[in-house]
C-alpha cells in the first residue's frame, strides 16, 4: 500500500514510522531484526531503508595503496524484501542520484515493481567524502527533481530507451526530502521551498523532513510550504540525541540548530546514559506537540538502535 493511502486510511490519526540503516558487509541481518522487533508493537505502516552511496577504500598491496570504490552498506532492496516478507509491512527503499547511473536506477525501480514495493524515497544524496560539493555520477542525475521525473516516467510506461504499452505499469508513491532549516547548499529557505515545489509538481506524493529539534521551525516550514502551493502530506522527521558528541556532529553534518535549553541539558549530563535520557524526554515533548497539531506521521531516525525510539513511542502511541 502507498504511504499516502496509509495516511488517508488513518483518518487524521498520527501514524508511527521509522528509518533503518543496512548493516555493513559481513554483518548478519539478525541484528537489524533485533532492533525492529521491539518497535512492531506500535504498528508502523511502513519502514524506510536507507541507501549508502559508494566510497573509496585503500587496500595495501605489497606496500602500495590501491584506491578502490566500494559500498560498505549494500543490500537496501534485499532488506526491503526481507522486512516486507517477515513483518508484512510496507517498505520504502531510498533511491539516490549520487552513485547511480540512470540505467542502474531504472533497473532498481523495475526490481522494486517486481517485488511489489509501492513506495520509494527519491533523494539526491550527499557529496562523497573527497568532494567539497556534490558531483553527479557520470550518466546519473544531478538533482532529486530529475530522479522524481524518471520515476514518474516509469509510472507512465516511459523507460529510458523505449515506451512500453502495458497494463502492468508501475505506480510508485514518491517521497522527497524537505528541510525546515533549509538545505545546506540552498541560498535561502524560499529558494529551497521552490526546489521542493518543483519536485512535488513533477510527481512527488509526500515530504519527509530533515531532523529538527525546535517544533516552531517545522510549523513555520509547513506554513511556508502551504503558501507556496505545496499541498502533499508533510511528515516530520525526528531524531533523539543519544550521545554528547551529537551537539557538535549533528549541526556540522546536517546543518541543524539545537535549542539552547537542550544544549544546556546535554552538557549537564555526566554520562551518555544520561544524555540518552535527555534526548528521549526532549523527543517525547516534541512528539506530543506534533501529534496534537495533527501531523500525519511521526517518522523517527533510528540509526540502527531502537531502545530510545521505543521509550518515546510508549509515551505517544
Amino acid at each position: 500500500m502507498k504511504v499516502t493511502d496509509h495516511i488517508k486510511k488513518a483518518k487524521g490519526e498520527t501514524l508511527f514510522s521509522f528509518e533503518i540503516i543496512p548493516p555493513v558487509k559481513g554483518k548478519s541481518i539478525q541484528e537489524l531484526y533485533d532492533n525492529i522487533d521491539p518497535l512492531m508493537e506500535f504498528e508502523p505502516p511502513f519502514i524506510d531503508v536507507t541507501t549508502s552511496r559508494e566510497e573509496y577504500v585503500y587496500i595495501d598491496r605489497d606496500g602500495l595503496l590501491d584506491k578502490k570504490l566500494t559500498r560498505m552498506r549494500p543490500g537496501t532492496l534485499g532488506i526491503c524484501a526481507s522486512i516486507k516478507h517477515k513483518y508484512d509491512v510496507d517498505t520504502v527503499p531510498h533511491v539516490l542520484c549520487g552513485g547511480f547511473t540512470k540505467e542502474e536506477t531504472e533497473y532498481l525501480l523495475v526490481d522494486c515493481h517486481y517485488l511489489g514495493i509501492d513506495n520509494v524515497m527519491a533523494l539526491r544524496g550527499d557529496a562523497m567524502k573527497e568532494e567539497k560539493y556534490f558531483e553527479p555520477t557520470k550518466g546519473g542525475h544531478r538533482f532529486a527533481s530529475d530522479l522524481v521525473r524518471q520515476i514518474r516516467d516509469i509510472n507512465r510506461g516511459n523507460y529510458l530507451h523505449e515506451v512500453i504499452e502495458t497494463d502492468y505499469c508501475a505506480n510508485f508513491c514518491v517521497g522527497v526530502a524537505g528541510y525546515p532549516e533549509k538545505h545546506m547548499e540552498a541560498p535561502s529557505l524560499k529558494s529551497d521551498l521552490k526546489r521542493l515545489k518543483e519536485k512535488v509538481d513533477l510527481g512527488a506524493d509526500y515530504v519527509v523532513t530533515q531532523m529538527f529539534f525546535d517544533n516552531r521551525k517545522f510549523f513555520e516550514f509547513v506554513d511556508a510550504a502551504r503558501e507556496m502551493g505545496i499541498t502533499v502530506p508533510i511528515i516530520p522527521g525526528i531524531k533523539p540525541i543519544a550521545v554528547k558528541r551529537h551537539l557538535q556532529l549533528l549541526p556540522q553534518v546536517f546543518r541543524v540548530d539545537i535549542p539552547q535549553d537542550l544544549v544546556d541539558a546535554v552538557e549537564a549530563c555526566k554520562s551518555n546514559r544520561e544524555v540518552r535520557q535527555v534526548g528521549v524526554e526532549w523527543c517525547i515533548q516534541q512528539s506530543k506537540e506534533l501529534k496534537k497539531a495533527g501531523v500525519p506521521v511521526l517518522h523517527f531516525y533510528s540509526m540502527g538502535k531502537s531502545d530510545n525510539i521505543k521509550a518515546i513511542a510508549q509515551e505517544i502511541f
